[in-house]
């Protein structure tokens, strides 16, 4: 810390200050909560931050700083303006993106003489801070079960962590571990298993919002820890499924064709709100009689509830598969998660697909870009995007999402209804490429755009699906769980480097895995010259490969980021 008694004498003591360092100008006058401070000087995703009587600056605003300084000094020097509080005058000055935080009932302020000081001390005095920062830890949107069973508690663990030096990371961990447990336990097949696996994915969800409480109350954001909170969510939810379906099989019930199609809807659902979200979050004219319906009712009260439950947010699901586990059997829960998710799916994809059509938005090059990314074509679909991209006559923009679910249909169609080792489903993935090809090679920006991310995951997953319970070979239903599973975590950490501004994963990654055509080809290829048994090894093979390569690249860009000093990202992500 150190004192300047202008702005001159301030800039010329920061400029001894190295250039990769924090810094913060805070009038001596302060007078507030020191939580008010907090959320000034000390949140780390902003540049640029400031609170009445103090401004602080990351590394990459630190020139903004000095000129902002440099003309607040000359301001005075000049006799123009008198400063009177430095750290407003440099806030007001600074020429770059300036967060300001909401304080709300916090008192952050430069008394000017004895009176106000005294008065700002008594606001001092009659607010809890603390409890301040206890409560706006929690999530302002959240859901039904996290709001009234989980928040009311996990918030004082929250700060129990906080005090004894814990990081968010080291509690997202922790739950990652508690929910591997829980699957361990739930594939014993025992009752006993199956009560200590819905308790402890239950403890699992608890550290979960724990350690976004404990990232909100001690404002410790990080690049890394959005990817590990977001990522280990889908882990622990998968990789449960499949403890359900080993508990499964050692009770002689085969429910691997229920845990891979529960993970498949998952994922889909997931895709439909990565992908409208990215295609409306900046569209100008974004408004919607739809919307406005939706807004009417969040002003009464229980339809917010229930709209918020009926979608099944991860708070409710895992607490219906913990209840469910514990009580029932691993199919009667696969059975009643399969009925609820596709019931949300239905409800909120049937919403946006209304809300897109009543719209007039104008999608960005920015919208567009992110959707060709979360398309994940490979090699072939884009050398025939540019080739069709030459012809003279190009399919009007509502027509794309028609192709595409054209193409999807057929696929899946020729899946089910053909025996397993039958050639059509090949010509069919030949038509899909051709089709899939067809709707990305113009810019994503009609209205129904979004939707075709969403169709090229289902139709690849459900292809994988339907071909490894057509071989009806022991072990090619756990193989196609494995591929599947690879490759949505491809498809999840798309959306989180999009989510975070770190931009699409390279293309030479999505080449080297084959896009989603490429590797859709290739399965129904393998399904058609091997024999089951066979095929059951290339889907493990090929599982394995996809795997390593997309985790290794994965864990590799998103350490380098955060070492790299990554602006810090905070994604809520899916509502508990």
């Amino acid at each position: 810390m150190r004192v300047a008694s202008d702005a001159a004498d301030a800039e010329t003591l920061l400029a001894a200050v190295p250039a990769d360092q924090r810094v913060a100008v805070v009038d001596a006058r302060f007078v507030g909560h020191v939580h008010a401070l907090r959320l000034g000087l000390t949140d780390p995703r902003f540049d640029a931050a400031a609170i009445p009587g103090a401004v602080t600056v990351r590394p990459a605003a630190r020139p903004a700083l000095d000129r902002a300084l440099r003309t607040a000094a000359g301001d005075a020097s000049n006799g123009s303006v008198v400063v009177g509080i430095v750290a407003d005058r440099v806030a007001e000055l600074l020429d770059t993106e300036l967060h300001r935080p909401e304080l709300g009932e916090l008192v952050a302020e430069v008394p000017r003489d004895p009176q106000a000081r005294n008065e700002a001390r008594q606001a001092v005095a009659a607010v809890d801070d603390e409890a301040i920062r206890l409560r706006t830890a929690v999530k302002s949107r959240d859901g039904f079960f996290t709001t009234y069973c989980i928040s009311p508690y996990s918030r004082y663990l929250a700060r129990w962590c906080a005090r004894r030096g814990l990081t968010p990371n080291q509690v997202t961990t922790a739950s990652l571990f508690t929910a591997l447990i829980a699957a361990g336990c739930a594939a014993t097949g025992t009752r006993a298993g199956f009560v200590t696996a819905g308790l402890l994915l239950l403890f699992s969800f608890v550290l979960d919002c724990t350690d976004g409480q404990l990232a909100r109350y001690s404002l410790q954001y990080s690049t890394l820890g959005a990817w590990l909170d977001a990522t280990f969510d889908r882990a622990k939810e998968y990789a449960y499924y499949a403890g359900l379906a080993l508990g499964a099989a050692r009770g002689g019930d085969d429910v691997w064709a229920l845990a891979l199609g529960a993970m498949v809807l998952q994922t889909c659902r997931h895709v439909v709100d990565f992908s409208f979200n990215e295609a409306n979050h900046d569209a100008t004219a974004n408004t919607s009689p739809t919307a406005a319906l939706s807004g009417r009712l969040d002003s009464v009260g229980w339809t917010v509830w229930v709209r918020r439950m009926i979608v099944l947010p991860i708070g409710e699901r895992w607490a219906m598969i913990a209840v469910l586990t514990a009580v029932t059997t691993p199919r009667i829960t696969f059975y009643a998660l399969l009925i609820g998710c596709a019931f949300a799916a239905t409800y909120t994809t049937a919403g946006r697909v209304l809300r897109s059509l009543t719209r007039k938005a104008r999608r960005t090059d920015r919208a567009a870009r992110a959707l060709a990314d979360l398309a994940d074509s490979g090699a072939i679909a884009q050398a025939l995007a540019r080739l069709l991209k030459k012809l003279p006559a190009k399919p009007p923009f509502g027509a794309r999402v028609l192709v595409a679910l054209s193409g999807a249909v057929i696929l899946v169609a020729a899946a089910c209804l053909e025996p397993y080792g039958s050639w059509l489903p090949v010509l069919a993935a030949v038509l899909y490429t051709l089709t899939s090809a067809a709707a990305v090679a113009l810019p994503l920006k009609g209205a129904l755009d979004w939707l075709v991310p969403p169709l090229f995951r289902t139709a690849e997953y459900v292809t994988v699906l339907v071909l490894a319970a057509k071989a009806d070979v022991n072990g090619a239903l756990p193989a196609a769980f494995g591929l599947v599973g690879a490759v949505a975590y491809h498809h999840y950490d798309t959306v989180y480097r999009i989510r975070g501004n770190a931009g699409a994963p390279p293309n030479w990654l999505v080449r080297a895995i084959g896009g989603h055509e490429g590797r859709t080809l290739l399965v129904t290829v393998l399904a058609a010259l091997l024999a089951a048994t066979d095929f059951k090894v290339a889907l493990t093979a090929l599982a394995v490969a996809v795997a390593l390569v997309v985790l290794v690249e994965s864990i590799r860009f998103w350490v380098t980021a955060h070492k790299l000093g990554a602006p810090a990202v905070h994604d809520e992500g899916e509502p508990a």
